[in-house]
């Protein structure tokens, strides 16, 4: 970023009077990028501007990523892609994804939301009176309008489990289920405040009940670890725009293969065809595939393509290990500054919330003048951090510079 002198002395002159640190705005001009254990901050051009703490919200996508999109693009402005590479290439993507989470291929299909999926879910399950869904006060708000709706359509019985300073345990939502559970669903970990669900205990507790588990994990997919064999989740879903370090418009959706048979589609189109005869009978997909019925956003598809390689390559567990770490440290320089932290201690995931507690302005103004990217919540009286595998800790250490003035 180039700057005269003269506003450099302004701008910190002007952060000074505000109440903060003038070293924190210095540092993050002057302080060159040589914390990077894992040797990729260069591929994120965000970090040549920015104090980048809001991947959260949505995660930029690194050079290599984008090339992909661009190539992709490029293509189409000179000799664009016929369809049999595009779909070749959304197999490619299923089989990278499963993966990941130690899938089965035939059990990860492409949709274009989280949200899309679990309105397939419950479409699927034919919810009716008697029955009941438990969510938490954790989720994230489609959840709560799907099964509002439900409740007012089909007669069904939601059951909110409240957080306990910002935890819900496996022990708190076993009170609320019983044999007339159909659905336990929650973020796995959420948006709210980071919270860590303990899936495969909330799994075990579902099966015990002859109920299902539907996890959103758009919040965990990409920097925490996920094994879906391991936990013995029935469904999940994640869009590809935050730890992904994809786009918009494409979403891998996992069903357990014992269960393809009992969640059919709710809707129809040619990409669920496997075979078509002369007379337009039409064989489909048993698999995961049937699930995604029209065309895909394919620049997508060729984005995800590419972060899923980046991801491989770096390895889901250094950078769980990475982000975790910054997290915790985030959470313990909050916490010895004073401040309510929203999220856990020990919380094993990559956010971090809690309530600045005064002036929002003012804080704004400060994090602006620093080139600070983060998330206000609830009014503007909370934030929400989330630490990424290019962050260090010289970011930790900016943060916490600023944040402690707030305190003065």
């Amino acid at each position: 970023m180039s700057i005269s002198r003269r506003e450099f002395v302004r701008l910190v002159s002007a952060t000074a009077a505000a109440g903060v640190a003038d070293r924190s705005l210095a540092q993050s001009m002057t302080t060159p990028q040589h914390d990077d254990p894992l040797g990729i901050r260069k591929d994120f051009p965000v970090t040549r501007e920015h104090l980048y703490f809001n991947s959260p919200y949505i995660a930029p996508s690194p050079t290599p990523v984008i090339d992909a999109v661009a190539r992709f693009i490029q293509a189409k402005a000179e000799d664009p892609l016929t369809l049999g590479p595009m779909l070749g290439e959304t197999r490619a993507v299923r089989e990278k994804f499963a993966r990941l989470v130690n899938a089965d291929t035939g059990e990860i299909g492409l949709l274009s939301t989280t949200s899309e999926a679990e309105n397939i879910i419950t479409a699927a399950l034919d919810l009716r009176p008697g029955d009941n869904v438990v969510i938490d006060d954790l989720h994230f708000d489609t959840t709560v309008v799907l099964y509002n709706y439900l409740r007012e359509k089909n007669g069904i019985e939601v059951r909110l489990v409240k957080n306990i300073d910002g935890a819900v345990t496996t022990e708190a939502f076993a009170s609320m289920v019983d044999d007339k559970t159909r659905l336990i669903s929650v973020s796995w970990i959420s948006h709210q405040n980071g919270f860590r669900h303990d899936l495969k205990a909330l799994a075990s507790l579902a099966h015990a009940h002859s109920a299902y588990i539907f996890v959103d994990a758009i919040q965990g997919v990409g920097t925490l670890e996920l094994d879906t064999k391991d936990c013995d989740i029935d469904f999940f879903a994640g869009g590809t725009y935050k730890w992904l370090l994809g786009g918009f418009g494409v979403a891998p959706f996992f069903v357990r293969k014992a269960l393809l048979d009992t969640i059919e589609p709710d809707r129809r189109g040619w990409r669920q065809v496997k075979n078509e005869s002369a007379s337009h009978e039409f064989e489909f997909y048993e698999d995961a595939r049937k699930y995604g019925y029209a065309t895909l956003a394919f620049a997508a598809v060729y984005q995800l393509s590419a972060a899923l390689d980046y991801l491989a390559n770096i390895g889901i567990e250094s950078i769980e290990r990475h982000t975790v770490k910054l997290a915790q440290r985030i959470h313990r320089g909050l916490t010895e500054q004073g401040f309510n932290v929203l999220t856990p201690a020990n919380n094993r995931s990559s956010i971090v919330a809690f309530e600045h507690g005064t002036d929002y302005a003012r804080v704004q103004s400060q994090l602006d003048k620093a080139n600070v990217r983060l998330s206000f919540r609830e009014d503007n009286s909370q934030i929400r951090v989330g630490a990424a595998l290019f962050n260090n800790e010289t970011d930790v250490d900016r943060l916490l510079e600023i944040s402690k003035t707030w305190r003065s």
